[in-house]
């Protein structure tokens, strides 16, 4: 894959998780299909798919964290903060491919 080719597919990999928003879990496995099928072929995509996973599990966990806490009312602004991260980590980070560089995700915990 020649260097532009990889910074679209890095860029699509990243909005590739509001596809969720249109088909239920599409926001979660596209990534993680994108990344496993192009991750041989390129480092670059390896590298964007383990930090696209990474801040995928780990929202997951603050998520998870928010909600219990909305019982005792802390988690509410927690809610409010993590939908809006949750919309613009992925704009930036696609953003970011585009130009060649990878955006590490704040807050993203390394799993990968």
């Amino acid at each position: 894959m020649d260097e532009k080719a990889v910074r679209q597919w890095c860029m699509f990999m990243h909005l590739s998780q509001f596809a969720g928003y249109l088909i239920p879990l599409a926001g979660i496995i596209a990534p993680i299909v994108m990344w496993r099928a192009r991750a041989a072929q390129s480092e670059e995509v390896d590298e964007h798919g383990r930090m696209i996973v990474n801040a995928m599990l780990s929202f997951f966990c603050y998520w998870i964290v928010a909600i219990i806490l909305c019982f005792v009312i802390v988690g509410i602004p927690l809610v409010i903060a993590l939908g809006v991260a949750s919309i613009a980590f992925p704009i930036i980070g696609a953003i970011k491919a585009d130009e060649g560089v990878l955006w590490r995700y704040p807050m993203a915990i390394s799993f990968l």
